[in-house]
């Protein structure tokens, strides 16, 4: 297990846990009542650590190196159930951006995500989970099929941003968000939105307009990230806390703001520490999203989507 700096104080805990573990089963010493009180002070130090996050540390928990991935979801939610599905029918297949049919119980669905890797040789494969054109008309391919036999989406946001290079600006990386975004609003079948890690800017609308939008406690979503942020407003990466607070990128402003519908709860520590348990929330919150929105006709879908999206951003003085 990987620690961030702020979680020091529990790898050191940890630490002591696994030497009194140690010592008694080599020694004839008791230490249960020992190892009880190192237990006790690790979940309260964990519960302290935790409940006062400040937005950097959210933003540094959703890029735990430990932390599950789209891939990861989409296997343990559907199990032996997920067939990928590859190729934009234009350019080639993007390894960043993932999708394909997969099962929860007897219902369809069509997962859409980006995909980083786990490795440097995976990173490399996967692009960091930054798409290029050919993966956003892939994923608008696959929501356009899923229309066509009725079949619900499942979106999972996880990108640092649509790949910036200028290959991907010379085949229309504006033009490919832009037009996935229009399609979304208009698409016939319930649209259920994950952001299980990063949300940034274009890269993440482009599979992010939903008639549900379910964020996870230790993700952010914003225009841009801390860092490009605060290097633009003061040429230095070094107020990247201070730009992060003033983003108002967190689950709970998402929320405050509606901007998004639901905060899915991860287990104490981040999703990384109890990996399975996150699957089954999230599973959870799938299945009784697309409960709400199975009975409603295309028309209504359509038309409750565009009202929610509309209303984004009004305020009254």
């Amino acid at each position: 297990m990987e620690y961030l700096e702020f979680e020091l104080p529990i790898k050191e805990l940890e630490e002591q846990l696994d030497k009194c573990q140690i010592i008694g089963k080599e020694s004839e010493v008791d230490v249960t009542e020992t190892c009880k009180q190192i237990e006790k002070k690790l979940i309260e130090t964990k519960k302290d650590i935790y409940k006062n996050l400040t937005p950097w540390q959210r933003v540094q928990l959703s890029r735990h190196p430990n932390r599950p991935y789209t891939l990861d979801y989409i296997k343990a939610i559907c199990g032996n159930t997920f067939l990928e599905l590859h190729g934009d029918r234009n350019v080639k297949d993007d390894k960043a951006m993932i999708g394909g049919l997969g099962k929860i119980g007897d219902q369809s669905y069509m997962f859409i995500g980006q995909q980083k890797g786990f490795n440097t040789k995976t990173r490399q494969l996967r692009n960091f989970g930054m798409s290029n054109p050919e993966g956003y008309r892939k994923a608008l391919r696959l929501m356009k099929s899923a229309e066509k036999f009725g079949i619900p989406v499942v979106t999972l946001i996880d990108t640092p941003g649509a790949y910036p290079g200028l290959e991907a600006e010379e085949r229309g990386q504006g033009e490919a968000i832009a037009r996935n975004i229009l399609e979304m609003t208009r698409l016939k079948v319930p649209i259920i939105t994950v952001i299980i890690g990063e949300g940034a800017s274009g890269g993440a609308l482009g599979i992010g307009v939903g008639d549900r939008v379910l964020m996870l406690e230790n993700t952010w979503y914003s225009v841009i990230s801390p860092e490009s942020c605060s290097s633009i407003l003061w040429r230095s990466w070094e107020f990247k806390e201070q730009a992060a607070e003033a983003l108002k990128l967190t689950a709970a402003d998402m929320k405050k703001q509606k901007l998004v519908d639901e905060i899915v709860k991860e287990p104490l520590g981040g999703a990384h520490t109890d990996r399975q348990e996150t699957f089954n929330i999230v599973k959870s919150a799938i299945v009784k999203s697309f409960e709400a929105l199975k009975n409603l006709s295309p028309k209504e879908l359509v038309k409750q989507r565009m009202e929610k999206y509309e209303n984004m951003g009004v305020f009254k003085e």
